[in-house]
């Protein structure tokens, strides 16, 4: 693999989150990658809106689409994450044997009723199977539950069919570790390669406090360098 595609998402109300996910990925990461930033206007030309509490929610089951459905690539949320390791110690684990997408494999019950609180974002923090799977991705964009995930399917489709992986069968979803998609309910842990703040960045007041929140304020000053 000369270098590695990792595809985020990008909604302004959390513009900072992302600046400081890509501070993150830039120290850790050992060879070349191709980072894609997936925009509502991205979106939108492919008619994909957005029924979730961010403008990403739909647009990357897309991302197969712009791989011309082939090879290798990573979704990440990014815009709420922060990485602590490097992606390609991810790749390394990876093992496709048939399958489209490899996740980690939560069974996550919210603790919160409301996420995103005191922001522009703000929603309801609902529960439902397999919540959280698509937030991490190692995807091939040549399997064939792919294919039939063209733009015009995810555009129609309910926010519900698509991350519960209603579309694809279930031998074709591998495993990932819960180190690269470790949630912010479940605290601190020196081994989490990704922290992913799925009720809220540290950045919004009333997560300031969130786990590795120090570390990710390390990240938001090195984000922030350059400005006097």
């Amino acid at each position: 693999m000369d270098r590695l595609r990792i595809f985020v998402g990008h909604d302004e109300r959390e513009s900072i989150g992302l600046a400081v996910f890509i501070a993150s990925l830039l120290e850790h990461a050992s060879r070349p990658v191709d980072l894609t930033v997936i925009t509502a206007t991205m979106a939108a030309k492919l008619g994909i809106g957005s029924d979730g509490s961010n403008a990403f929610t739909n647009s990357r089951f897309a991302v197969p689409h712009w791989l011309g459905y082939q090879g290798l690539a990573l979704w990440m949320d990014g815009a709420d994450m922060m990485l602590r390791a490097d992606p390609y110690e991810l790749v390394e684990l990876l093992d496709w044997q048939g399958k489209a997408v490899q996740v980690a494999k939560h069974d996550y019950r919210p603790g919160a009723d409301r996420k995103y609180v005191g922001t522009e974002m703000e929603s309801p923090n609902v529960g439902y199977p397999r919540k959280n799977w698509s937030s991490v991705m190692a995807l091939w964009g040549a399997h064939s539950a792919w294919r039939k995930l063209g733009p015009a399917y995810i555009a129609q489709a309910s926010g519900q069919h698509l991350h519960r992986f209603e579309w694809c069968e279930d031998r074709a979803i591998g495993e990932l570790p819960a180190e690269w998609n470790w949630l912010d309910e479940y605290g601190e842990n020196p081994r989490a390669k990704l922290v992913h703040y799925t009720n809220g960045i540290p950045g919004f007041a009333a997560y300031r406090d969130a786990p590795h929140a120090g570390e990710w304020r390390r990240y938001l000053k090195k984000a922030q360098r350059g400005i006097t």
